[in-house]
């Protein structure tokens, strides 16, 4: 065991909480483990074996239990398995005392019948909370919104939305933003917790509210509310209905999570994997998921083949011409890449507004020129040096120049396209791109070989 200088306190460490676990000391294991900061409770909670998360289940009350859960970043199939290891009561009284927003991100991870079982089991009034949430659609500000936040009477006065604060604050998510309603339960303001201490105890709420509250609409998507909380540096944003009814508030610590979800899920399609954010146990799930994909792309890869094979005459009179089909095609597909990334992440940022698309499309066209001449000159130069053959430089530069400008126009076209017709421009991910350009560079250049296969 360590110490602390100051107040002598016993510091117990992940080796020596382990070894409690092992020699059945409980009374170690807790006075070590609260020492700890939650997000390494959680850590050391999801580091041990089976057995020895039978006796931390036996050791901690399923409050205590629920802090992990909502701390740890357990992976969704993990769920099954952790809750699976409790005791049905105790699974479903851990789950109870969560904050209701992610209690529902963990039965959304089960099976409908499991969840049936949870809900039955908890007391009512949890889960009357927790069923209000279900059943709004998936990734909406419904699904992620909290119903444990504090709402005060837009008449009320500073000393009595001092005592409504305190009696609600240990059920809270959060305290500094207290939201403030009228006789009908709309919302008209918001109060932050230092606007509360500074303010005479005797003050009218509604004299010292921010009466212009950003809010989102409960069917607005994660994205969009992920969005104004950027934009704005919110803590916490309130969820209200079309009559401005408030429903619930998101909060920052959520919107990390959606933020993370969501850059993944991004990535996954950008990569051409269906699910990317968790890991793979072994290597037969793993190949289930890129399986579809490379065969997909296999399918296009075989489009790119038979139009080498329709050229094979031009490339039999000069075989050289087949030395330059990869370094052609890498280089375009490299150039539409590019161009995707930029569009996709300006798409997702809302930095391309519908009057800059066309901005875009210019100046990826000017890059895509720029870019392409200069490669082109400096593979001429290249291909002289090396071969001594001018010609075929100027057929290969002037392919390459095509192929770039081309590229980068489909680059940047796509994804507008696909996010004018509703679809994720994330879908137009980076090996299809590569794999149609492949195929459209390879056209141009051995296009350009048939038409000037007699200078060669």
């Amino acid at each position: 065991m360590n110490y602390n200088e100051n107040t002598e306190e016993q510091i117990i460490d992940e080796e020596q909480l382990i070894e409690a676990l092992n020699q059945n000391d409980m009374a170690t294991f807790r006075e070590g483990f609260f020492q700890l900061h939650p997000y390494d409770r959680a850590t050391l909670y999801k580091k041990v074996d089976a057995e020895l998360r039978q006796r931390i289940y036996y050791y901690l009350s399923p409050k205590e239990l629920a802090e992990i859960f909502e701390l740890s970043e357990i992976e969704d199939e993990d769920y099954k398995v952790f809750l699976k290891e409790m005791d049905s009561v105790y699974a479903a009284n851990m789950i109870a005392n969560m904050f209701v927003d992610n209690a529902v991100d963990v039965l959304n991870e089960l099976d409908k019948a499991q969840v049936v079982s949870y809900l039955t089991i908890m007391d009512q009034e949890s889960a009357a909370e927790i069923k209000a949430l279900l059943h709004y659609e998936e990734y909406t500000a419904g699904s992620i919104m909290t119903t444990e936040f504090v709402v005060i009477p837009q008449d009320s006065t500073v000393r009595s939305a001092m005592t409504i604060l305190r009696n609600a604050a240990p059920n809270a998510e959060t305290i500094y933003y207290i939201f403030v309603v009228d006789d009908d339960a709309r919302l008209t303001g918001v109060v932050s917790l230092r606007d509360l201490i500074i303010a005479h105890e005797d003050t009218l709420i509604h004299t010292i509210m921010n009466d212009r509250v950003v809010s989102v609409l409960v069917s607005e998507d994660q994205e969009d509310v992920a969005r104004t909380i950027k934009d704005y540096n919110f803590l916490a944003v309130p969820v209200v209905d079309f009559q401005q009814h408030i429903l619930g508030i998101i909060t920052v610590d959520d919107i990390i999570d959606v933020l993370d979800e969501e850059a993944t899920d991004d990535y996954s399609k950008l990569a051409a994997v269906s699910d990317i954010s968790s890991s793979d146990k072994n290597s037969l799930s793993a190949a289930k998921k890129r399986l579809p994909w490379l065969l997909i792309l296999l399918v296009l890869g075989m489009l790119t083949a038979n139009l080498i094979g329709a050229f094979e005459e031009t490339i039999s009179q000069v075989a050289l011409l087949a030395a330059f089909i990869p370094l052609i095609a890498g280089t375009a597909g490299n150039s539409g890449t590019q161009a995707l990334a930029v569009a996709v992440r300006g798409i997702a940022t809302r930095d391309i507004e519908e009057e800059s698309k066309m901005k875009l499309l210019l100046r990826e066209a000017g890059t895509g020129l720029l870019t392409g001449t200069i490669c082109a000159i400096f593979v001429v130069g290249l291909i002289y040096v090396w071969k001594q053959e001018f010609l075929l430089g100027l057929l290969v530069g002037a392919a390459i120049l095509v192929s770039i400008f081309v590229a980068t126009i489909s680059g940047t076209l796509i994804p507008l396209f696909m996010h004018k017709m509703k679809v994720d421009p994330a879908v137009a991910s980076g090996p299809f791109i590569t794999t149609l350009n492949d195929l459209i560079s390879t056209l141009i250049y051995l296009g350009l070989a048939t038409t000037f296969i007699s200078s060669l």
